[in-house]
């Protein structure tokens, strides 16, 4: 299903923080601008305007065709909240990822990047194409 079609029966595609939720951020961050506004005004696009000094991002939980066709994702959001933060700027970027991930971080996990992983075939030892995705090692030491 595409952002555009919603998710589930309802149909219903944008999804907004709840309001006691944003007030604790905004307190927290000094929120100054939002790039992902609702309602978005006309031709607005939070991928290429010039962020505040302390951004709140809750960007589309999917990938979408942009007003120039082009596909955007949680890829590009995160390029450029890295961009806005080396420019000196705050960011705080909600994204949902998968429950296992945040037990680990809050074990105290160390997490690595190993890249593209071009995996060995059981078959025959030969290394894959790779998947495409970056693979995150995770490091749990004893207490």
């Amino acid at each position: 299903m595409s952002f555009n079609e919603g998710n589930g029966a309802d149909g219903k595609h944008y999804w907004l923080t709840p309001p006691v939720l944003l007030d604790q951020i905004k307190a927290e961050f000094g929120v100054d601008f939002d790039p992902c506004p609702y309602p978005k005004p006309q031709e607005f696009d939070g991928l290429t305007a010039e962020w505040g000094s302390s951004n709140y991002v809750n960007p589309p939980f999917g990938s979408y065709v942009d007003h120039d066709g082009k596909k955007k994702g949680p890829t590009a959001w995160a390029r450029k909240c890295l961009a806005e933060r080396a420019k000196g700027k705050r960011v705080v970027m909600v994204y949902p990822i998968d429950k296992w991930v945040l037990m680990l971080l809050e074990a105290g996990a160390v997490v690595r990047n190993l890249k593209d992983v071009r995996w060995c075939a059981t078959e025959d030892g030969q290394q894959g194409p790779g998947t495409g995705r970056h693979v995150a090692m995770f490091i749990l030491e004893p207490k």
